[in-house]
């Protein structure tokens, strides 16, 4: 954990997610997964997630939800934001990732693993009934992401893999 800009800084790691209220920030650094923030505006209370995969498939009743798979990172931090007192359908989410890291290797016809990361992420969202407010998906390389709760500002910077010396944009969504 560290402080920048006077917030409380948590980087997550793949699988992982994390609900936080205004004195944080979440950053992650993404390629072909993906990251869903989600940010009740009133409250000030935000949930962030870096999963790998769409979905386990096989789940067992009895297996604990695991933050790597999208459905169960999106039913991890609802569960969360209610023990906080939010809504998640009160929420605005924000979804990115889902980038094509070996764009050499790539069947036109399959798709790749980020992009089904983004659909799903896309279609779980709807399901759970929570608007989507801004994305930033696909397309080739990685994506540093930035999520300041108290005011629901992502910042995300993409880097396409030949890219040199870091040379790409940031856009704030």
């Amino acid at each position: 954990m560290n402080r920048l800009s006077g917030l409380i800084d948590i980087f997550l790691q793949p699988g992982e997610f994390f609900v936080a209220d205004a004195d944080y920030q979440m950053r992650t650094m993404l390629g072909s997964c993906v990251s869903i923030t989600l940010w009740h505006p009133f409250k000030r209370i935000g949930a962030m997630s870096h999963f790998l995969l769409p979905t386990r498939g096989n789940r067992q009743a009895h297996d604990l939800l695991d933050g790597r798979y999208g459905d169960e990172a999106l039913d991890l931090m609802v569960a969360e934001l209610k023990r906080a007192g939010v809504v998640a359908t009160q929420c605005q989410a924000k979804i990115f990732g889902g980038g094509n890291m070996f764009p050499e290797h790539f069947h036109s016809r399959a798709l790749s693993v980020g992009q089904r990361n983004g659909e799903a992420a896309l279609q779980l969202l709807d399901r759970h009934g929570i608007p989507v407010v801004s994305e930033s998906l696909f397309g080739i390389g990685h994506r540093q992401i930035i999520f300041d709760v108290s005011n629901g500002d992502v910042w995300c910077h993409q880097v396409p893999p030949s890219s040199r010396d870091g040379e790409s944009e940031g856009d704030l969504l």
